[in-house]
């Protein structure tokens, strides 16, 4: 048997990894500033993360959610705690998409209504509901298209108002800032509307908070500069450092009931000591504040470099758009100067490191980037 081809490959090993920092089979090192897709919040094998899954791991690595699990109530205080969503409900599932699968799904269990308003470029999984609001024709198959979406451009107040007055909505999902996209940021101003006729219409607002959450952007959700809360903020990434872990929070408002969702494998007892140990090493560490530093330092380094045509991004969720000419930067960053970041169609690098990236790496970052710009 072989595996089903349906990734880019480079051609590279990684072996282990200490921080920001990873290792190929020949012990070559690379500088990690993509966090396999934000997924590492908190750097590679810390410390604490390990001992946490270690020590459970001894304990307890799985039962069913038959039975009482106080570590998912630990997770749950302490996400309440850390995110400032105290009085909100937690739900545990096991990818981004299966959190926005349920906040959909629940969204129309609350009011009754069909029609899901979604927004162009936006990504929010590939599984039937979240890839049928994912803007992505190549990756929707047949039985995954419905009626039931309205795709809107991309912050237009005015279609947004009509789409409301002309529809019986049920909910809005929206990226506080596209990653697939190209780092796209939500004005604020937007994300208040949004707010608004959701409470006029009596509509959902779903925060994805997927890749742009979990304190990448130097506040928890990203969606908090606006001001406003949303009903339901779906998470994953970061949440796990690498272990499965999604989730969403519930507004108080919307009330459960047994059977209304479900899952096998979520809030298991490992999964719920991998989110523990981001959380606590975000709070004693001050992750927070770290990605709004070196990603401010970061965003306003590039802004300095002429060959960019434009930074985006907020903390450490950053897009650099390039000229055409300077496609290439991302492959020689990787094969020259060992740098790992990532893309977004067609001249968008991205950056997604651990949330405690130093200054330092970050200058390594900027010198190769410089090298690069002027090769």
């Amino acid at each position: 048997m072989k595996l089903f081809d349906v990734y880019p490959i480079n051609n590279i090993n990684i072996t282990r990894g200490q921080g920001s920092l990873v290792y190929d089979a020949q012990d070559t090192e690379y500088l990690d500033m993509y966090g396999g897709h934000a997924v590492i919040s908190i750097g590679h094998t810390h410390p604490h993360y390990v001992k946490r899954l270690e020590d459970q791991l001894h304990k307890l690595g799985f039962y069913s959610n038959s039975i009482e699990i106080p570590i998912q109530k630990e997770l749950a205080e302490k996400l309440g705690k850390v995110s400032g969503k105290e009085d909100y409900q937690l739900f545990l599932c096991n990818s981004g998409a299966e959190a926005n699968e349920n906040a959909l799904k629940l969204a129309s269990f609350y009011n009754g209504k069909k029609k899901v308003i979604a927004f162009s470029k936006s990504f929010h999984g590939r599984t039937s509901l979240a890839v049928a609001v994912t803007d992505n024709p190549k990756i929707v198959a047949p039985i995954n298209e419905t009626e039931n979406v309205i795709f809107l451009p991309w912050a237009d107040e005015a279609a947004l108002e009509d789409a409301f007055k002309n529809n019986e909505i049920s909910s809005v999902i929206i990226e506080g800032i596209q990653g697939v996209g190209g780092i796209q940021v939500a004005p604020e101003g937007f994300l208040q509307k949004i707010r608004s006729l959701c409470d006029q219409y009596n509509a959902v607002f779903i925060a994805d908070s997927v890749q742009c959450g979990y304190g990448r952007t130097g506040k928890f959700f990203s969606h908090d500069f606006a001001g406003v809360d949303a009903d339901i903020y779906s998470m994953a990434k970061g949440m796990g450092n690498g272990f499965p872990v999604g989730g969403i929070i519930i507004s108080p408002k919307i009330q459960p009931a047994y059977g209304m969702l479900g899952t096998t494998f979520g809030g298991n007892h490992l999964a719920c000591a991998a989110g523990l140990a981001v959380l606590e090493t975000i709070e004693q560490d001050n992750l927070l504040q770290n990605a709004a530093e070196v990603g401010g330092y970061l965003i306003k380094e590039l802004n300095k470099l002429e060959q960019v045509k434009e930074v985006r991004g907020r903390g450490l969720m950053i897009g650099i758009e390039l000229p055409e000419e300077l496609a290439h930067a991302r492959k020689e960053l990787l094969n020259k100067h060992h740098i790992f970041t990532g893309e977004a169609k067609p001249n968008v690098i991205r950056l997604l490191p651990a949330l405690n990236l130093t200054k330092a790496h970050a200058d390594r970052f900027l010198e190769a980037f410089v090298n690069v710009l002027n090769q």
